[in-house]
């Protein structure tokens, strides 16, 4: 999705969400960005965990991990800064190997991210002599050169199905493997260290509890999470996905299993809705802020570099994931 609001919208999204002091003070500093964007020929991508002022207020595109890998391979801009984690903008890199791709703050990672090496996915390979590997893009690309094909949460199912093998090892979100075992007949090899620190916390209760307080609950959840939690739920998918399901729903009461700033940033795609909190907050992705942006493209600081070898063997793999869509 494209946006950039004028600033006189942006400050009608971001009331539904943030302070009128917050957003007095944010909106200098987007005009700021907005205006070196245009200079540098830059063009900024954010995750939908951002928060509602780099989200709505310097992204030119928004979305879940496919959608902006998608925009990633097809910009004509001469930067790339990504709002979201160290990995993300590490796929852009290596869709971009010519590009120069920043990060606002190069210490925004990733609990999933950091459960696997690419000497444990060779580990895996050996103990399973051609058993095709599927990773999900939520890693390094070191993992992603070492892998047959990547997939994200809101294709995950597709990938393994378009396999033709009888087993598929999955890697290295656990509780997605699980999630997709339920959905195919294929024998799905798990890592069963890997887990997301946001949606490993909830739990079915967070759902029952609410459902007892709202009759008409919509409960949407990322696979993530635990089937227990996603079984609880009435819809699981990845964030566009969330999206998708809340304007197809007739329900007023929202709740969003997934990190908080998510319905942050749909409460002013949704005025009408009723968006119940549990908010579990990814310490990582709230390292990218407005003044490091700033910062970023001010001092074309914290480039992504990534060895050319991995970059070409990363490639083969993201770009698989890509054309299965």
């Amino acid at each position: 999705m494209n946006i950039e609001p004028t600033i006189a919208g942006l400050r009608t999204q971001l009331i539904r969400s943030m302070m009128p002091h917050e957003i007095d003070m944010s909106l200098e500093l987007i005009e700021k960005i907005r205006l070196l964007k245009k200079e540098m020929n830059v063009v900024v991508l954010g995750h939908n965990y951002m928060t509602p002022d780099v989200f709505y207020g310097v992204s030119d595109f928004v979305g879940d991990s496919l959608g902006l890998a998608r925009k990633a391979a097809d910009t004509n801009a001469d930067i790339i800064l990504f709002n979201g984690v160290h990995f993300m903008a590490e796929t852009a890199k290596v869709l971009n190997p010519h590009k120069k791709v920043l990060i606002a703050d190069p210490d925004a990672g990733c609990s999933l991210a950091e459960s696997i090496t690419a000497e444990d996915v060779r580990g895996l390979k050996a103990q399973y002599p051609g058993v095709p590997v599927v990773t999900y893009v939520n890693c390094s690309a070191a993992v992603k050169a070492e892998t047959d094909i990547c997939c994200t949460s809101s294709n995950a199912l597709k990938v393994v199905e378009s396999l033709d093998s009888e087993s598929v090892i999955f890697l290295p979100d656990a509780y997605l493997a699980k999630n997709v075992a339920q959905k195919t007949d294929k024998k799905i090899i798990s890592w069963e260290k890997g887990k997301c620190m946001v949606h490993e916390q909830f739990t079915p209760r967070d759902i029952q509890a609410a459902r007892r307080q709202y009759g008409d609950l919509l409960v949407v959840s990322h696979p993530e999470c635990d089937t227990p939690v996603t079984a609880e739920s009435d819809f699981a998918g990845s964030t566009s996905q969330m999206e998708d399901a809340i304007r197809n729903s007739p329900r007023k009461n929202i709740m969003l299993i997934t990190e908080c700033s998510m319905a942050d940033n749909l409460r002013a795609v949704f005025p009408d809705r009723n968006f119940v909190s549990t908010c579990q907050t990814c310490p990582h992705m709230k390292k990218i802020t407005l003044p490091k942006v700033y910062e970023a493209l001010l001092y074309l600081q914290y480039e992504v570099e990534v060895p050319q070898d991995i970059i070409e063997r990363a490639r083969k793999s993201v770009e698989r994931m890509i054309a299965i869509g």
